[in-house]
């Protein structure tokens, strides 16, 4: 009888073991899917259109150069003002420059520089260069239409290589947010933004894959969106433009990786 009482007791045992440790499993797999889960990207809405914003570049006349070296470059801004804040509650949601509205300035489609007035100077090596540039909101956010932007290609030394070999009239992706380091209340919602080329998207045509810490989000819309729910830390960027059947769209700009960081 003690026998038989100290068999059952080891079944129940087990089996209480075997309950528990398959609860634990369950509840570590609802963890798992909500870290998994965690990160968001929602479209941003409510910023002003700036639909009859215009950006133009007065400066170099000629973008064939004997050599490299410090170039000076200058703009015209109609319709937009240089310096400003943007209106609205996305200044307050997002990373705002207290510098006002500004032009990023994107060569070879690295990470931009911004500039607050008109009138700069930029060093240029000699080689082929690709140079974006766009009218930017005080948090970053381009300025979207077919005016606002400038498109130029570089020709600097003698006989320069086009190293990147760069079709400026393809269908063309050119990053731009998020960048740098972002800190307390800045790291609850990223901008992410980029500017397209010579295409659209759209459901049932070409789009941007972005891949944040590994997690895929497909964009069909040209347009700005929040990043939410990130880990602190260093976190890494991917976006691609893609085929209506999801085959990447060749072009030395349209896969790029970028990281930032988070900090308390």
């Amino acid at each position: 009888m003690k026998k038989y009482g100290r068999v059952l007791g080891l079944v129940l045992l087990a089996s209480l073991t075997f309950m528990a440790c398959k609860q634990e499993n369950k509840q570590k797999e609802v963890v798992d899917e909500t870290a998994k889960s965690s990160i968001t990207l929602e479209k941003l809405e409510g910023s002003p259109v700036y639909s009859d914003a215009i950006l133009q570049m007065n400066q170099p006349a000629e973008t064939t150069m004997a050599s490299g070296g410090e170039v000076n470059f200058a703009f015209t801004v109609n319709n937009y003002e240089l310096g400003a804040q943007t209106a609205g509650p996305n200044a307050e949601m997002l990373a705002n420059s207290g510098k006002g509205q500004h032009i990023h300035f994107i060569l070879n489609n690295q990470p931009y520089s911004a500039h607050y007035e008109p009138n700069f100077s930029k060093e240029i090596p000699d080689g082929v260069h690709h140079l974006v540039a766009f009218l930017s909101r005080s948090y970053h956010e381009s300025v979207k239409n077919e005016n606002s932007v400038v498109v130029k290609k570089m020709v600097v030394g003698e006989n320069p290589v086009d190293s990147l070999g760069l079709d400026m009239e393809a269908p063309t992706l050119v990053y731009s947010r998020p960048k740098g380091t972002y800190k307390g209340d800045d790291t609850k919602n990223l901008l992410l933004d980029f500017f397209v080329l010579n295409t659209t998207l759209s459901a049932d045509g070409n789009k941007v894959k972005a891949t944040i810490n590994g997690e895929e989000f497909m964009i069909t819309e040209w347009a700005p969106h929040v990043v939410k729910g990130l880990p602190m830390g260093e976190v890494t960027i991917q976006l691609e433009l893609i085929d209506r059947e999801g085959n990447a769209i060749s072009g030395p700009f349209n896969k790029v990786t970028r990281t930032v960081t988070l900090v308390e």
